[in-house]
């Protein structure tokens, strides 16, 4: 069931994304992008002596890609009114290669003053294939709520 409204949500719902593998094709139209060019990510000679090794992916670019796999879940980007910020962290290098994906768990959800919209924090954590954990944090939405919904209104299961 495809999860629009506050309503349909309760803490400690989780949803697993399906995985996508960072290609080099990603990093070089991602650096394109953002324009940055950073030597950890295009210059793999540098890299060889570097501690990674290896040329790695940006850490914004498992940002990006983690936030799109969400709406690869259960979860409706037609709901979702504003993202409102996000708390975030890059625990390991995401490599060239590796197929990332994230489980997301509803891990806050507060009302507003105003009666057609919800606030929902997920906390997030990305893996790579080998089950380590390369990025984490938390998604603050703006979500929109059911017309006439109360907080007694909340889906059961």
């Amino acid at each position: 069931m495809k999860r629009i409204y506050y309503e349909d949500y309760a803490i400690g719902d989780s949803f697993t994304t399906p995985g996508r593998t960072i290609t080099e094709a990603d990093v070089v139209l991602f650096a394109g992008l953002s324009g940055d060019y950073n030597r950890l990510h295009t210059d793999a000679e540098y890299m060889r002596s570097s501690p990674f090794g290896e040329r790695i992916a940006h850490g914004l670019l498992g940002l990006a890609v983690v936030n799109g796999l969400k709406y690869r879940t259960d979860i409706d980007s037609d709901g979702i009114i504003a993202f409102l910020g996000l708390n975030w962290s890059f625990t390991a290098p995401i490599r060239f290669g590796d197929t990332i994906h994230a489980v997301l768990q509803v891990a806050s959800l507060r009302e507003t003053s105003t009666p057609d919209r919800g606030i929902i924090v997920k906390s997030v954590q990305a893996f790579n294939q080998r089950g380590e954990l390369v990025q984490q944090g938390e998604f603050t939405m703006l979500v929109k709520r059911r017309e006439g919904a109360t907080a007694d209104d909340k889906m059961t299961r």
